[in-house]
């Protein structure tokens, strides 16, 4: 079946596209459901790319496959993986605070959202009342890709540029805003870190390996001193400390 031919059939609705439909239309709707109500970040994110999904397969269903392609590869193969890396990487689970950093954002949120849903129905509304659909033949008579890149870089170039210039705008002013400066009488030199680590109190030596006359070659295991103390030092700060034995405990050669 050749371009053409689905293009020209775009005007009608197939049995095949009122099945898809009816079936990805209930999982769109539930994954932004999910995605509102989830309260675990990187949840909410899955939901919105299952949701994601769903609308580029609308957009191939619809003749609109270069819209569809940019919308699973960009958007959803692309900037919401890249969600998710961030939030695994910085490390948010279910025990994100809820707690309100103003008091009653969240109803000010609900009541703006509606009151911005209602707008935007309404302007729908008006300006489609009474139009007649023309149909994607004469737009598509090149082919999609064609007829995207004709409007996109010749009637709407201004608002193409402007959105742009608005996105790196936001991308640098996010950068700007995460960006801690430290203090200058902050930043340690060489010589402070050196006078650091031989303060009175301190271990300047080389700190011994796990297992280190130590009853167990464990990494988990503290090792010993030559006098026979344990040193916590030996252990990595992300491994947990393992409870010895009162038999491991006991100097090897001073129990007779």
């Amino acid at each position: 079946m050749t371009t053409q031919t689905v293009l020209a059939a775009a005007g009608g609705v197939s049995g095949g596209e009122q099945v898809t439909f009816w079936i990805l239309a209930p999982l769109a709707l539930i994954g932004a459901i999910g995605m509102v109500l989830a309260r675990n970040a990187v949840h909410s994110a899955l939901w919105l790319v299952l949701t994601m999904l769903c609308l580029g397969v609308f957009y191939v269903l619809q003749a609109g496959p270069f819209i569809g392609m940019v919308q699973i590869i960009v958007y959803t193969g692309a900037i919401m993986m890249l969600f998710l890396f961030v939030l695994m990487l910085v490390g948010r689970d279910a025990s994100d605070s809820l707690i309100e950093t103003l008091r009653g954002q969240r109803v000010a949120a609900i009541v703006l959202a509606l009151g911005f849903a209602g707008l935007v129905g309404t302007g729908l509304y008006r300006a489609l009342d009474g139009v007649t659909a023309a149909g994607l033949d004469q737009p598509n008579a090149e082919g999609n890709v064609q007829g995207i890149a004709r409007l996109l870089f010749t009637k709407y170039v201004f608002a193409f540029e402007l959105t742009s210039a608005l996105l790196i705008t936001a991308a640098v002013g996010a950068m700007v805003l995460a960006h801690v400066e430290r203090r200058k009488e902050d930043r340690m030199d060489q010589v402070a870190t050196m006078k650091a680590r031989f303060r009175p109190g301190n271990y300047p030596g080389p700190k011994p390996g796990p297992g280190v006359f130590a009853t167990s070659s464990s990494v988990a295991t503290p090792a010993r001193l030559p006098d026979g103390r344990l040193t916590d030092r030996s252990i990595p700060e992300i491994l947990p400390v393992r409870e010895l034995t009162a038999e491991e405990t006991t100097l090897k050669g001073t129990d007779k």
